[in-house]
C-alpha cells in the first residue's frame, strides 16, 4: 500500500510539472506577439533564451516518467498517463519552438514600418493560448469530452488563418515593395496556426488516456 501511495504522488508530481511547462509555454506565445506588436526585440531575444528553459522542463519530465515505468512497471491507465505525459511534453516542446520561431521573426522585422495593424494575428494567439490551458486541463481532469471539443476549434485558428492569408497576399498583389514584410507576417501566423494544430494532438492524448484507443480528433486543413 505504501509502495502504491508513492507512486500516486509521483504521478501527480509529474503532471503538476507538466502544468507548470504548460504555463511556460503560454506565456512564450503570449510575449512572442507582445514583441511583434510592440516591435520589442529585447523581448525577442529573451524568448529565444527561455526556450532553452522549456526544453530542460521537458527532458526533466520525460526522465522522471522513464524511471518510473522502469522501476514501478504500472500498468492499464497509469501506464497510458504516463505515456501520454510523454508524448504532451514533445508537443508543449515544439510549441515553443514555435513561439521561438515567431521572436526570431520580430528580429528579422527589426524596426521597419508596420503593414498594417495587427488584429487577426493576436486573435490567433488568444485563441490558441486559450485552446492550450483547457486542453491540458481536461488532461489533468481526464475529461476526454472536453478534449474533443477544444480540439473542434482547432477550425477557427484555421479560419483566421484563411483571413490573414487572403489579406496579405492582396497587399502584396496591390503593392511588390509589401512582398517581404507581408511573408513576414504570413510565417507569423503560419506556426500560430501549428501551434493550434499542436494542442489538438494534445486533446488526443487525453483521448488515449482515458479510452486506451488512438483517435484523430480533427484534421487540419494545412
Amino acid at each position: 500500500m505504501e509502495i502504491r501511495t508513492t507512486f500516486r504522488k509521483r504521478l501527480h508530481d509529474i503532471q503538476q510539472e507538466l502544468m507548470a511547462m504548460g504555463g511556460m509555454v503560454e506565456k512564450a506565445i503570449s510575449l512572442s506577439i507582445e514583441a511583434l506588436k510592440e516591435r520589442d526585440l529585447k523581448l525577442a531575444h529573451q524568448i529565444i533564451a527561455d526556450d532553452r528553459k522549456i526544453n530542460e522542463k521537458r527532458f526533466e519530465i520525460e526522465e522522471t516518467c522513464i524511471q518510473l515505468i522502469a522501476t514501478q512497471q504500472p500498468m492499464a491507465g497509469d501506464l497510458r498517463t504516463l505515456i501520454s505525459v510523454m508524448s504532451v511534453i514533445t508537443e508543449l516542446e515544439r510549441i515553443g519552438d514555435h513561439a521561438e520561431g515567431i521572436a526570431k521573426i520580430v528580429i528579422m522585422i527589426g524596426d521597419e514600418p508596420p503593414l498594417k495593424p495587427l488584429i487577426d494575428i493576436p486573435r490567433m494567439a488568444d485563441k490558441t493560448i486559450d485552446m492550450l490551458h483547457r486542453c491540458l486541463e481536461s488532461f489533468m481532469n481526464c475529461d476526454e469530452k472536453m478534449a474533443r471539443s477544444i480540439a473542434a476549434e482547432d477550425d477557427e485558428v484555421d479560419d483566421l488563418y484563411d483571413q490573414v492569408y487572403r489579406e496579405l497576399v492582396s497587399y502584396m498583389v496591390e503593392d511588390p515593395k509589401t512582398i517581404t514584410r507581408a511573408t513576414r507576417l504570413l510565417w507569423v501566423a503560419h506556426n500560430l496556426e501549428r501551434c493550434a494544430d499542436r494542442v489538438t494532438n494534445i486533446c488526443e492524448r487525453v483521448v488515449f488516456t482515458v479510452t486506451g484507443k488512438m483517435y484523430e480528433t480533427n484534421v487540419s486543413k494545412y
